[in-house]
């Protein structure tokens, strides 16, 4: 833990170093700067861009793979976005006479250099922990059954920790496999856990119960909390590693802890529907001149009807119709989720489904105040009538309004079953309880990321 937070500050400290660097460079190379007196001042706007655009992406958090490739898109994603908003404000908000309206070649050119440069330290950095790091563990204290669910969470999630399943018994034998075939290793005493293993904790999770803790137990673990060794409830992990809502901590009592700020602040949502009612409009203008091609196109395959329209579930279960852009053949029978390789999906549906360009005419939508730019996905009638059947609490996502896209859609893949639903309930329902316009923003390059690299189905 102590080791991440110094790699965080390190990284801090770097990109603020690296924006004054590639600015002063630039603007040196241009004539514009008096090498005796660099630009400083003027550099904290895109000093602060840059730390909330990487923020947002978890460009400064230890646990990142700063090496994939989806990471490399939203680092660079991240940083153009700060680069149109830095010419956007720079040259349409300040007054005539501030020092960055000197050429935009200066803000274009230190941007560019700072997407590789700045991730190159990230991989350096990353590179370097890899190498040196030992073996880390989480400790987890629980029932053999949330032993096998936390196990089985943590290899889909990628954790690289080893877990160690401990009880507050001196031993207990090992099970075979669950149910579902996933094995779990013996059970330790956790007084030995915490000995031995002390130095390579990353965490230490416990399942919520009613059962008290040994005293001396206790005490370790307050120890070990303020010496930098973290205890977590299994409920508050979810959230904090994973960033969503384990399901089985829900009831009807759920809804009266802190958070909903959308749902229960009207300026939050006042603020949001303002949001929506401006980016929407942009959105419909900038789209208006490709829409008459797409249209032929889509009319040119099969002679079916341009638009797509369908009953779905908004905000208080109140129905309206959702409008897309037709992405399937006019006759659609069969399975009621869309599957990979679809026969249904036509060849200029596929295209648009990986763009996303099928989901532009929502912006009308958004603009009559059905449905939201952020938020969980609109959900046909028929699957909510069936969810509301089978997974109880399923009705929480219809607080706030349906969106085009949400924490669930960048963060999980299409939903085709009954499990992708509660998978993707649990990243609502975080949605729904800690909404902020970071968490937005975040959102919204993730989407972008997705759109360029066309995972849509």
């Amino acid at each position: 833990m102590k080791q991440g937070r110094t790699i965080t500050l390190a990284l801090v400290l770097l990109d603020c170093i690296a924006v004054v660097l590639a600015y002063n460079f630039f603007a040196w190379l241009r004539g514009m700067e008096d090498p005796h007196d660099p630009i400083l001042t003027p550099l904290i706007l895109p000093v602060m861009m840059q730390f909330l655009a990487v923020y947002l992406i978890d460009g400064y958090n230890a646990r990142t793979d700063m090496m994939s490739v989806t990471y490399t898109s939203l680092h660079t994603i991240a940083l153009l976005v700060v680069l149109l908003l830095t010419l956007l404000l720079t040259y349409a908000f300040f007054i005539a006479g501030f020092p960055l309206q000197g050429s935009r070649l200066v803000i274009t050119s230190a941007c560019l250099l700072l997407i590789p440069l700045t991730l190159s330290y990230r991989r350096f950095f990353y590179q370097r922990q890899m190498a040196n790091k030992q073996q880390r563990y989480f400790m987890f204290l629980g029932s053999p059954e949330s032993c096998v669910a936390f196990k089985e969470e943590c290899r889909k999630t990628g954790m690289t920790q080893a877990v160690l399943y401990a009880t507050h018994e001196t031993f207990v034998p090992g099970l075979k496999a669950s149910n579902n075939g996933v094995s779990i290793p013996p059970f330790g005493d956790v007084t030995h856990y915490l000995a031995e293993y002390e130095g390579n904790l990353d965490a230490i999770i416990l399942r919520e119960s009613s059962q008290e803790l040994p005293s001396v137990v206790a005490q370790r673990l307050m120890e070990l909390h303020f010496s930098g060794v973290p205890t977590y409830t299994l409920e508050l992990f979810h959230e904090v590693y994973w960033r969503k809502i384990p399901l089985y901590r829900l009831n009807q009592t759920w809804l009266f802890q802190e958070g909903f700020q959308i749902a229960r602040e009207p300026v939050f949502e006042r603020l949001k529907r303002l949001s929506d009612i401006v980016l929407a409009s942009l959105g419909l203008l900038l789209a208006l001149p490709l829409l008459p091609f797409v249209a032929a196109a889509i009319w040119i395959e099969d002679r079916g009807p341009i638009f797509f329209r369908q009953p779905r579930v908004g905000r208080n279960r109140v129905l309206f119709d959702i409008v897309k852009l037709r992405s399937m053949r006019a006759a659609q029978d069969g399975d009621l989720y869309t599957r990979a390789g679809d026969k249904r999906i036509t060849r200029i549906g596929q295209f648009l489904r990986n763009t996303r360009l099928d989901e532009v005419p929502q912006l009308w939508n958004v603009l009559v105040g059905n449905m939201s730019l952020i938020g969980p996905r609109a959900e046909w009638v028929r699957l909510v009538e069936d969810y509301e059947k089978k997974i109880p609490c399923y009705h929480f996502r219809h607080l706030v309004k349906p969106g085009i896209t949400g924490w669930a859609q960048v963060n999980y893949n299409y939903g085709e079953n009954l499990e992708d639903t509660l998978r993707k309930l649990e990243y609502d329902l975080y949605y729904i309880r800690y909404f902020s316009f970071v968490l937005d923003a975040s959102i919204v390059l993730k989407t972008i990321h997705i759109m360029l690299f066309g995972k849509g189905r």
